[in-house]
């Protein structure tokens, strides 16, 4: 089944007082690239444990995450460590009387609150419980994106079996330009004979020999089957497990060879028109193949 590396995905759960929030988004990347990861201090050490969540869950593309935290209510308060506070206070006092200058109590006291290690910073401990909560909210904020990309995959599936299926009925049309296509080269060659005069003589035996052996290097049955048979093959892939894109991208290279070759061997207008077609509905393929997973 296809699956896109375009994805989005959103989780919450309430722990506590506590809401955890996740949110997560992927586009296409060779490989997986976890660029942005914003997570709150609280969390901070189990970066390392989430990075290997998303590397397990996503596999390829360009991760951005977004773990945030909403509180109902002020569970702790800040309080003021009294010891450092009175410490300032006490060397302004003291500057101040070695300078003869008068304090305002009310704005020093305002000066001292922003100054470093006045107010206590205890670190807040996480409960197994929580941690358990926070996992939860990542894998399931990843189980939505992925449910996402899943959608996008279908989408491009039903894009690409169209124009899978566009090349071959382009390869079929083939068929109405080849024979006019070897009777056009036959009568470029008899006219190119008739100019040389007719003092020169030719053997129609080894004039034949030489024509079979001409047309047969022009001859775009092969190509036509090769190509037909990729073209089968990439369609009889979209229902294999998933990670099928690189396998994809292969097979589209292989049928891109062999339109090539087709244009190069055409020696004809219309057999012209048609591989550019198939060219172009190809190049849409390939696109399209960069953003699948």
């Amino acid at each position: 089944m296809l699956k896109s590396m375009t994805g989005f995905g959103k989780a919450e759960v309430k722990f506590g007082n506590r809401k955890i929030i996740t949110e997560v988004r992927s586009l296409n990347s060779k490989q997986l690239d976890i660029s942005n990861l914003k997570i709150p201090l609280l969390y901070r050490e189990k970066e390392l444990d989430i990075r290997n969540l998303i590397a397990q869950s996503l596999q390829r593309g360009k991760v951005d995450i977004y773990i945030t935290t909403e509180e109902d209510e002020v569970t702790t308060l800040p309080t003021i460590n009294s010891k450092v506070f009175k410490a300032y206070l006490k060397q302004f006092e003291a500057i101040a009387n070695e300078l003869g200058i008068s304090l305002e109590y009310e704005s020093l006291f305002q000066t001292i609150l922003k100054l470093p290690e006045v107010f206590n910073s205890e670190k807040e401990d996480v409960s197994p419980q929580e941690w358990e909560a926070l996992i939860n909210c990542v894998s399931l904020a990843l189980d939505n994106l992925n449910d996402f990309r899943y959608q996008e995959g279908k989408a491009t599936e039903k894009d690409l079996i169209l124009k899978v299926k566009q090349i071959k009925e382009l390869l079929y049309q083939l068929a109405t330009f080849e024979g006019e296509r070897i009777e056009e080269v036959k009568g470029r060659l008899l006219s190119s004979l008739a100019k040389l005069g007719s003092d020169v003589t030719v053997d129609e035996n080894r004039f034949e020999q030489e024509l079979i052996f001409y047309l047969e290097k022009l001859d775009i049955n092969e190509e036509k089957v090769r190509l037909d048979n990729h073209c089968k093959y990439f369609l009889d892939t979209l229902n294999e497990e998933e990670q099928i894109g690189k396998k994809l991208s292969f097979i589209a290279q292989e049928m891109g060879r062999e339109i090539n070759t087709l244009g190069s061997k055409a020696n004809h207008a219309e057999i012209q028109k048609i591989v550019v077609l198939m060219k172009d509905e190809l190049e849409k393929i390939k696109e399209q193949l960069q953003n699948v997973l």
